[in-house]
């Protein structure tokens, strides 16, 4: 009898857990102004939430709330620099190393002393609150005071990623008139270099203490003081609050766009606070406990919202970079500790880019070891996607544990072994990494969908939702609706789903575009409600559990020649899981039948497929010249292309491998790590032509 009860009972308690989880409401339709379309709204709010804390509406407010409330708690923590070292490969490319000391803190009482002196400061060096200050740099301690700082005197602050070009540096910094510039000494050498192209930059306070000379102001026509000099000033002579008001613009933060010049997107504190509610409404059991690792930059929505999210709860925030952020991230000496091991993080933010990068590392350390190592993870990996996926029981009890302990524990310990949490935003998440997340991290991933525009307001999918490839249902601060576009063939009457481009309502929708008012008009609409609405360009189909799904992008579709529709971002999306692939851009021309690609490879699987066929190469840009890796790349492209369902049309017929990594740096790629199409295209314009013509 008991054998009977295991053998059919707890397979139909799998299976109504599965029906009860399918069927659960996540999202309701609603009638909502503005154009005419289909609505949704978040299941568990009836309106729209534009403050989770009473009497709280800006990012000051909320920041001071916090630090009275946990003023002896850890909220501030980065790592010093012991020692820096040069090391050498064997085919004679240098790498510079780094070894960390573990993170030392400041409490939120010591945070909100610094942030009122360098208010204080900032005033007392003549800085007026209709003047506007930008802060470029890297992200860290200092620039979360820069903020905050800014903020308790009503200053308007303007920000821009540390890799932004001088010709886009130059354009921000005069379109909004900025006065002053908060910067770190690396990023003083780009400002130096374009002064005499400067409008309005009366100041710079520069973040490190040894100020180079040739910035000196007698060259330059501003006066340069230290970030340390700016709060001893304030601390000497304090100088009242000045507190903005919700309506107020707290934030013009430039985009990295894959476009032309960056536009600078106007956030009121209000819009900011909006989604930072809605977040810790939706993230379960957030608060002092939470230990989160910040390594995105801070000039991204996600990161801006995320770090001020954390500081609201009283939970502590730990600085690292993407490139110290494991124990074998390029910059950390070997056998020392990456930022992720030494603060051993529960919740972080992520980009699917960074999250790709993690997955390929464990599995090519897995097949790299090979044997029983390679045999156990594989059966492990099996049995807990079985269990996810629910065709196994395995998701409760001891299987668990026993492949935690034997197989997962390890990988997990790869982000510090105490990930509970992680939110991913800024692009499409593939559904084989987030499954990767799921079974070897042991830990949700809330896809977030939401753009600079909503101050990243839009989607965010439930913890328990553990469905691939949608992004959930609205965040309790928007209203997502979908409207026709018919020269795409989407309308929200299409079955068994409506589908159509995304419009976002709600308190999050910025203010529009700085000194472009055509841009503005193009984008944003107020209904008869007075709500405001952004019109997003992407394409979306909502399932009947109200959780919105991205399937393709208005600028994205190109008409070949007999006249098929190509979403270069979602083929992008499929042949991106391929192992040889660290990065692709799939190039379609109207003049012709078919598709071509760009594809950066993974130096590593690549070199690895070489050496087991016996290949011999003098360097990696040689091997990726080689007939023989272009077919095997090529047909790893195709394999993928049909797992995913591609259209015959929609497959790249002739590739181009490139050896060198698409990096911030090189302009190639946005802070967020998506591809600038325009740039890419105008500088591999000659590797175009000659994929067509041959």
């Amino acid at each position: 009898m008991n054998a009977y009860i295991v053998g059919f009972v707890v397979p139909l308690l799998v299976l109504l857990f599965r029906n009860s989880n399918k069927r659960k409401r996540r999202g309701l339709p609603v009638d909502a102004g503005g154009e005419p379309g289909f609505t949704v709204r978040n299941h568990r709010f009836g309106s729209v939430l534009s403050s989770a804390w009473e009497g709280v509406t800006t990012l000051a407010e909320l920041f001071e709330r916090a630090c009275r409330e946990h003023q002896e708690r850890f909220l501030l923590g980065t790592r010093e620099l012991i020692s820096r070292e040069i090391e050498t490969s064997h085919d004679g490319r240098t790498f510079e190393k780094f070894h960390l000391r573990d993170y030392q803190w400041l409490t939120y009482g010591r945070v909100f002393e610094s942030v009122s002196d360098f208010a204080s400061g900032l005033a007392l060096l003549g800085h007026l609150r209709d003047e506007r200050a930008a802060i470029f740099t890297d992200t860290g301690v200092k620039w979360f005071i820069a903020l905050q700082g800014c903020f308790r005197r009503n200053v308007t602050v303007v920000t821009m990623y540390s890799s932004l070009g001088e010709e886009a540096l130059c354009h921000s910094l005069n379109e909004t008139e900025v006065t002053t510039v908060i910067c770190g000494r690396k990023e003083l050498k780009s400002l130096a270099h374009i002064s005499g192209q400067l409008d309005s930059v009366k100041r710079v306070i520069c973040m490190d203490d040894d100020i180079p000379s040739d910035a000196s102001s007698s060259q330059h026509g501003w006066t340069i003081t230290s970030f340390a000099n700016v709060e001893r000033l304030g601390r000497e002579n304090p100088v009242e609050a000045d507190l903005p008001l919700s309506a107020d613009v707290a934030v013009i933060m430039y985009t990295s766009g894959s476009t032309g010049l960056p536009k600078g997107v106007m956030m009121t504190h209000g819009n900011i606070l909006a989604t930072v509610s809605s977040v810790m409404m939706i993230v379960p059991n957030l608060g002092p406990k939470d230990v989160y690792l910040a390594y995105l930059p801070m000039a991204h929505i996600l990161e801006l919202v995320a770090e001020n999210l954390i500081a609201a709860v009283g939970g502590c925030i730990g600085y690292g970079t993407p490139l110290t952020l494991t124990d074998t991230s390029n910059k950390i000496k070997k056998g020392k500790k990456g930022d992720a091991t030494a603060l051993m993080p529960t919740v972080m933010a992520a980009v699917p880019a960074i999250l790709d990068r993690i997955r390929d590392g464990v599995f090519k350390q897995v097949n790299a070891k090979g044997g029983l190592s390679k045999t156990l993870f594989d059966l492990a990996y099996k049995r807990r996607l079985s269990a996810i996926n629910g065709s196994w029981f395995g998701a409760w009890g001891l299987e668990k544990a026993l492949w935690h302990f034997l197989v997962f524990r390890k990988v997990q310990e790869i982000l510090g072994g105490r990930i509970r949490f992680i939110l991913s935003g800024g692009a499409p998440l593939s559904g084989d990494t987030q499954r990767f997340i799921n079974i070897c991290l042991g830990a949700p991933i809330g896809q977030a969908y939401g753009l600079t525009e909503t101050a990243a307001g839009g989607t965010f999918s439930d913890f328990d939702d553990t469905s691939v490839g949608r992004v959930g249902p609205p965040l309790p601060c928007s209203y997502i609706k979908l409207i026709d576009w018919p020269e795409g063939g989407y309308s929200t009457n299409d079955s068994p789903m409506p589908r159509g481009e995304i419009v976002i309502g709600g308190p999050s929708v910025t203010l529009g575009y700085f000194k472009n008012e055509e841009k503005t008009k193009e984008s944003y609409k107020v209904d008869e409600r007075g709500m405001r609405w952004f019109y997003t360009g992407d394409i979306g189909r909502f399932h009947k559990d109200g959780c919105l799904e991205i399937i393709d992008r208005k600028k994205d579709i190109v008409k070949l020649q007999h006249g098929e529709y190509v979403s270069l971002g979602k083929v992008e999306a499929a042949l991106l899981v391929s192992p040889f692939v660290d990065n692709i851009m799939l190039h379609a021309d109207p003049f012709h039948s078919y598709c071509v690609a760009l594809v950066v490879v993974s130096h590593p699987i690549l070199e690895q497929w070489a050496s087991k066929q016996g290949i011999s190469y003098s360097n990696l840009a040689e091997l990726c010249m080689k007939e023989e890796s272009v077919k095997e790349v090529h047909a790893s492209l195709l394999k993928e292309a049909k797992k995913a369902r591609l259209e015959k049309f929609e497959i790249p017929a002739k590739i181009k491998l490139f050896s060198d990594p698409w990096t911030p740096e090189s302009g190639l790629v946005t802070a967020a790590l998506k591809i600038k199409r325009d740039v890419i295209r105008k500088t591999f314009q000659e590797e175009l032509s000659k994929l067509y013509a041959s």
